[in-house]
């Protein structure tokens, strides 16, 4: 990504943290398309019959990143980290919601178009990889933080480490480490 649109993100986060009105408006047009390839990631992990599409999905994770007033985002990192942990919380909330029975959680919406023989094994677990998330934050806050970046950002090793200011290798070892604590919590 070119430099030019990276300083416009950090001045218009800028204008955030100082109160500006007109901040958010001009953030959108230049983080939408970031925030939409994230949520096409975490919506690639979704079982089948969910019903938000990863558009919604990015609005509603703005609304909620822009619409807080404590809305402080230190830089462009800061910022994308918050919009994966957002768009984490509402896939939750969504999963949770149709967990209910007086939901219909009992029930799994399939459209005619998608029956086959495809199988969820690849699916995530978002309940159980959120509270694995929570007690691994409880844990260790740096390596919680790698997951955020790495598996809900996709960022590379490099960029994980330079968001958190640690060495490259730090970032390789503790995402071994995590990535094997993770799969042990959530029992796959």
């Amino acid at each position: 990504m070119p430099s030019e649109p990276r300083i416009d993100v950090t001045q218009a986060l800028e204008g955030l943290r100082r109160g500006d009105g007109g901040a958010s408006e001009r953030l959108w047009p230049l983080v939408y398309e970031e925030l939409r390839q994230l949520a096409g990631r975490h919506m690639a992990g979704e079982r089948r019959g969910q019903t938000l599409q990863p558009t919604a999905l990015v609005h509603e994770a703005y609304i909620r990143l822009v619409g807080d007033e404590d809305s402080n985002f230190e830089n462009r990192a800061h910022f994308f980290a918050a919009a994966a942990t957002a768009m984490r919380r509402i896939l939750i909330e969504r999963a949770r919601g149709k967990g209910r029975l007086k939901r219909g959680g009992d029930r799994e919406r399939v459209e005619l178009s998608q029956v086959s023989d495809r199988d969820d094994r690849d699916a995530v677990d978002l309940v159980a990889l959120d509270a694995a998330m929570t007690k691994l934050e409880a844990f260790d806050q740096e390596k919680s933080s790698i997951v955020t970046l790495r598996y809900l950002l996709g960022c590379s090793l490099e960029e994980t480490a330079g968001a958190l200011g640690i060495s490259t290798a730090k970032v390789r070892k503790d995402w071994t480490f995590t990535k094997a604590w993770l799969k042990r919590e959530l029992g796959e």
